[in-house]
């Protein structure tokens, strides 16, 4: 599904994500850990071709990202609101996405129907532009129009930001879901340790744009990411 080769990006001469090699697999739900500025959300921007590696590539099913599109059709991804058009309203903003995406409306309706338990009877229905939506509220929008496209690969940066309880349960269990019975390929990062162990298949440690730790192990990755954040937060 993604396969990295030697990709390497630097900010003012300081390494923000230097990964010689690294493969995921179609189906994986894998959670990208680490500290802030460890580089996580500049490896789903080169990715998702948002930024031009210094060098190296990413290809998503053999396709050199920076050089083919096909696969933006089957991607979706909500990385910040600035993902968002904020002087649309939430419905006009999700067709908008659905007509991208090649969708008619009747289908869109139908698609963002399937997650008013998320959306809490929010959002919809308020005739609110998204600039004056709530912090949670923009994200649920920016994840809902991620997911109603049925991607076959999903990648969300801190999904359970700005959550209630209650919506970051729900968000949880639909990205378990998505991945179960959808075989959607899913890319996470998330500062919330205990959500993200409990859902993924496989665990990637970054720092400072290195990858400390790969786990596919659900219990090793408890201890041992468990052992290392607390040794750092003790420096």
């Amino acid at each position: 599904m993604i396969e990295i080769t030697n990709l390497k990006k630097t900010f003012n001469g300081k390494i923000a994500v230097d990964i010689p090699s690294l493969q995921i697999a179609e189906g994986s739900l894998v959670g990208i850990v680490g500290n802030n500025g460890a580089g996580k959300t500049t490896l789903f921007r080169l990715i998702l071709d948002l930024l031009k590696a210094d060098t190296g590539c990413v290809r998503i099913d053999g396709k050199d990202v920076a050089k083919d599109e096909h696969w933006k059709q089957t991607t979706g991804s909500f990385l910040d609101s600035h993902f968002l058009i904020e002087f649309l309203t939430a419905e006009e903003y999700l067709y908008f996405v659905g007509q991208v995406y090649g969708l008619s409306k009747d289908e869109t309706a139908l698609r963002v129907a399937a997650f008013a338990r998320f959306l809490h009877g929010e959002i919809l229905g308020e005739r609110k532009y998204i600039r004056n939506l709530s912090a949670g509220n923009k994200q649920k929008l920016g994840i809902l129009a991620a997911m109603m496209v049925h991607p076959r690969l999903l990648i969300l940066d801190e999904p359970f930001n700005y959550l209630d309880p209650s919506s970051q349960l729900e968000m949880r269990d639909l990205l378990l879901r998505m991945n179960k019975e959808e075989k959607t390929s899913i890319l996470i990062s998330s500062h919330n340790l205990a959500y993200t162990i409990d859902i993924s298949s496989r665990l990637i440690l970054l720092e400072q744009g290195l990858i400390l730790k790969d786990i596919s192990d659900r219990e090793q990755a408890t201890e041992e990411l468990g052992n290392y954040f607390l040794k750092e937060s003790e420096a």
